[in-house]
């Protein structure tokens, strides 16, 4: 049943690439990025508000901290993603968004003191090349004379913004429920992107972008990150990260017939690359040096554990 509730996030995140890339034009980054956030809180109060005032004193000790992780996992990631959404396609977006759990991994060794192992290393090379693949149609010299496609590198920011997220959310524990900890979040996201949202240029809600809010705010932003934490709950952090690689696999046969993108030999090989790195790193758990094995397999084991929260 684990495997299921993990199949069914991956499936539900790998939908949303479809969704980010369909809200091009139809809506505004900074309205589809806020209404998913309201429209998540509306969803979360009844079960929730209750319980949130109960445990109030925890915004006094930690409300800055929550206020931080929802700017960098609730608004920096959908807000980036959708103006990326704007100049590459959706297949680009989901493979660079597969990056995230090897990100995350690399800023634990640098923020967190986590061992640099053989498996974070030989899978950031391999999983870098395959980005720059995708980056570059498989033209790598056009990298270095024209640099790579402007969406692709805000993919790659908002992908490090919430890496970034998920070390800081290990770091800074509040001993909230999930369910309360992200209403909080989603609270601190949706006051993160109001000023943009006031001071951004607006289209409106209309009968196109309804369908798409309601996809990004009730399934993308409640359902997966609920889902997704019973899944580590029975198997663990680890072994469920590597469902994580399955949303570009679901991103891409989503893409072909609802937004007609085409699947290339260079995003094949670039995503094929990607995958394997992050699976490279996820499994090749072994100290570069100075430490037993086994003891750097669970001090590592738990830097995933933040790929949770809200997913793209």
């Amino acid at each position: 049943m684990s495997y299921i509730l993990l199949l069914i996030t991956a499936l539900i995140w790998g939908g949303n690439a479809i969704v980010t890339k369909a809200s091009a034009g139809v809506i505004s980054p900074a309205e589809i990025a806020f209404y998913r956030w309201v429209l998540a809180i509306l969803i979360l109060t009844p079960f929730v508000a209750r319980q949130v005032w109960m445990n109030r004193a925890v915004l006094a000790t930690h409300g800055w901290r929550l206020l931080i992780l929802g700017l960098l996992g609730g608004a920096a990631l959908p807000y980036l993603s959708y103006i990326a959404a704007r100049y590459t396609s959706a297949m680009h977006l989901g493979i660079i968004q597969s990056l995230m759990p090897l990100l995350s991994l690399v800023l634990a060794i640098i923020l967190l003191g986590h061992r640099m192992t053989y498996g974070a290393l030989a899978g950031g090379i391999v999983s870098l090349l395959g980005v720059a693949v995708v980056a570059s149609h498989g033209q790598l010299a056009t990298l270095f004379t024209q640099g790579p496609n402007i969406g692709d590198a805000i993919m790659l920011a908002a992908t490090v913004c919430y890496a970034l997220y998920t070390v800081l959310l290990k770091r800074w524990p509040n001993g909230l429920p999930l369910l309360q900890s992200l209403y909080l979040q989603a609270c601190a996201a949706a006051i993160s992107l109001l000023p943009i949202y006031l001071l951004s240029p607006r289209l409106g809600i209309s009968t196109a972008s309804l369908p798409l809010i309601a996809y990004a705010g009730a399934a993308a932003s409640v359902a997966a990150p609920l889902l997704w934490m019973r899944g580590i709950d029975h198997i663990g952090p680890a072994r469920a990260s590597l469902f994580f690689n399955f949303v570009p696999v679901v991103t891409a046969i989503l893409a072909i017939p609802l937004l007609s993108e085409q699947l290339t030999a260079s995003l094949v090989l670039g995503g094929a690359l990607t995958m394997s790195g992050v699976i490279l790193a996820e499994l090749w758990r072994r100290p570069l040096a100075g430490e037993n094995p086994e003891a750097g397999r669970h001090r590592l084991q738990g830097s995933t554990e933040g790929n949770l929260r809200s997913g793209e």
